[in-house]
């Protein structure tokens, strides 16, 4: 029982000090020059979510281009410059997601 007592009691006593954290924080944001403010952001945000965290830590990954590869990149770069592509609409249909 005075077990229990003493970990309520530092429970409560960790929670002020996680308030005293955040309210510190937000002075130090306050406190951010505007051409900073952005890589902070950034940096918590990559902080908050799992998923991007987890990108940001993988490795690169470098795939190589065959000549073969790069050839139909080429062609299809020019397909479409020459305006050959197939419109949004059309694929939307094909896959019957139209409205």
């Amino acid at each position: 029982m005075l077990q229990s007592r003493a970990l309520a009691a530092g429970e409560e006593d960790m929670e002020p000090d996680q308030n005293q954290e955040r309210q510190q924080a937000h002075a130090l944001l306050d406190m951010l020059p505007d051409e900073k403010l952005a890589a902070v952001r950034s940096l918590l945000q990559v902080m908050v979510e799992p998923l991007s965290r987890s990108l940001a830590s993988a490795p690169v990954e470098e795939d190589e281009i065959t000549s073969e590869t790069a050839a139909a990149l080429q062609r299809a770069r020019a397909s479409l410059a020459r305006g050959e592509g197939i419109p949004h609409e059309e694929i939307l249909r094909e896959f019957g997601l139209n409205k």
